[in-house]
């Protein structure tokens, strides 16, 4: 007869392991509700935008974030949180569900009177909580509104990866410009400086023209050489960025002028209210302040009492002897009558923290305010600057060229052609500057909005691009 026991709990444990063999790595679905991995998606039938993805060819805007976005370490390890979340839903899911255990034992007993026998033992045992007062619910809230919050928090840590690309990309084309500019103005630089050195060997200059444009030419070649240093460290970041060592030789597309509008203008408070709806740092907020909320309820139900079910059954044989056999079915009620006031001090800690995260929110409204009006400003701003500079630039150089050709017709003076050489390069790195300001205010007011999304950098980059420049002499490591 015992050898239909031993079958019995074989069988028992071959259908178990079946069961659990059947069922999927995410039984309970956790992943449905994870946030998608970090990448730019102009449409969800678009695929995996990360496969494929090469720093080798030039890179436009869009290109260099995302590869930024699935090549940086933060946002692999902003979305390996996020699953780690997710799987907490799983476990307090799992609360809902009844837990099975099976257990079986063999020993030899050496007793006293030296009869040595053998004994075994199988059981079968299964527990289900019908009711805790709303802890298990409470608990399953919190975790999902802290997934919730986790995919907030990567939307957030996202679009400041954007806006940090963004600023990056359009810095390397700023200081690349800025480069070109030097060069001219170290060539305009030598032409004065070889224009007054003729007129000096000719008789017709004094020592001082020659060495004023000697020295002018000098100071362009540096201020040259300086802003390819500024362009090689720019060139380190957006790298760096990129989730690439600092000296990789990135390719990217050559800029080219944007139109720019006369004016920007709009409702500054009607985009405060949309940012505090589309903000993922704000929603984060509200989540957690939930979560904390539900955490809360869940520290007050866990000193309230619970009902369980419980069944068992058992066998037991000792050698010699049949089987014997055991089950037991019922309801365990369980009353929490003191625990030295932790549940007290429990309840108290979680409604602290849910002030916390309530001030939390309230100083993150405040931050969102403040930060649109800020972007709003700098772009108006921003806007206005990149006209005025481009003015400056057309008058400047109509300077140049005017103070030169008197100086080469004899009625001119050197210092003027100087003067005037200095003012065009100044008025080129005004309007460089400037125009590297409206790029960067357009993002920044986008980020601070909450929709810096793959369609404003997609509009951006194509905005932004022409032909092929290699702008990383570095060699790659």
């Amino acid at each position: 007869m015992h050898i239909c026991h031993y079958r019995y709990i074989f069988s028992v444990l071959i259908a178990l392991c079946s069961i659990i063999a059947s069922a999927s790595d995410d039984p309970l679905g956790t992943q449905d509700a994870l946030p998608l991995k970090p990448s730019l998606r102009l449409n969800e039938a678009q695929g995996d935008p990360c496969q494929d993805i090469s720093p080798k060819h030039a890179l436009n805007l869009f290109d260099s974030v995302n590869l930024a976005l699935c090549n940086n370490p933060q946002t692999r390890e902003i979305w390996a949180s996020a699953r780690v979340q997710a799987a907490q839903v799983g476990i307090n899911r799992a609360a809902y569900l009844p837990s099975l255990a099976l257990s079986a034992g063999l020993s030899r007993n050496w007793p006293a009177n030296g009869n040595v026998y053998n004994q075994r033992n199988a059981g079968l045992s299964l527990s289900y909580l019908i009711f805790d007062f709303g802890a298990r619910a409470a608990n399953l809230e919190s975790a999902k509104q802290l997934l919730a919050a986790a995919g907030y928090t990567q939307d957030s840590t996202v679009q400041a990866i954007f806006l940090a690309v963004v600023q990056a990309y359009f810095q390397s084309q700023a200081t690349l410009a800025a480069v070109d500019s030097a060069k001219l103005a170290e060539t305009a630089a030598h032409a004065s400086f070889a224009a007054a050195n003729a007129r000096y060997l000719a008789g017709s200059a004094t020592p001082a023209d020659k060495y004023s444009a000697q020295t002018a030419y000098s100071q362009a070649k540096l201020n040259r050489i300086t802003a390819e240093g500024v362009h090689r460290n720019i060139q380190g970041t957006l790298a760096n960025l990129l989730g690439l060592e600092a000296g990789y030789p990135v390719t990217l597309i050559a800029e080219h002028d944007q139109d720019v509008p006369d004016s920007f203008e709009q409702d500054v408070h009607a985009l405060i209210e949309q940012a505090r709806k589309q903000r993922p740092d704000l929603q984060a907020a509200a989540a957690q302040l939930q979560a904390a909320q539900a955490s809360t309820d869940a520290a007050r139900a866990s000193g309230r009492p619970s009902l369980s079910f419980g069944a068992t059954t058992s066998y037991q044989g000792i050698s010699g002897s049949p089987w014997g056999h055991s089950s037991t079915l019922g309801v365990n009620l369980s009353v929490p009558i003191f625990s030295g006031y932790a549940p007290t001090y429990r309840i108290r800690s979680a409604e602290a923290q849910a002030d916390v995260k309530q001030a939390q929110l309230d100083k993150l409204n405040l931050q969102v305010a403040l930060d649109v009006w800020t972007a709003y400003q700098n772009l108006t701003t921003a806007t206005q600057a990149l006209h005025a500079t481009s003015d400056l630039v057309r008058s400047a150089s109509q300077s140049e060229q005017m103070a030169l050709g008197r100086y080469h017709a004899g009625v001119g003076l050197m210092l003027d052609v100087l003067n005037a050489q200095s003012l065009l390069a100044n008025a080129r790195q005004q309007n460089i500057q400037a125009r590297l300001n409206w790029n960067i205010s357009r993002a920044t007011l986008a980020q601070a909005m909450g929709n810096l999304d793959g369609d404003l950098i997609q509009r951006l980059s194509e905005e932004t691009s022409i032909a092929v420049t290699e702008i990383t002499p570095v060699k790659a490591p």
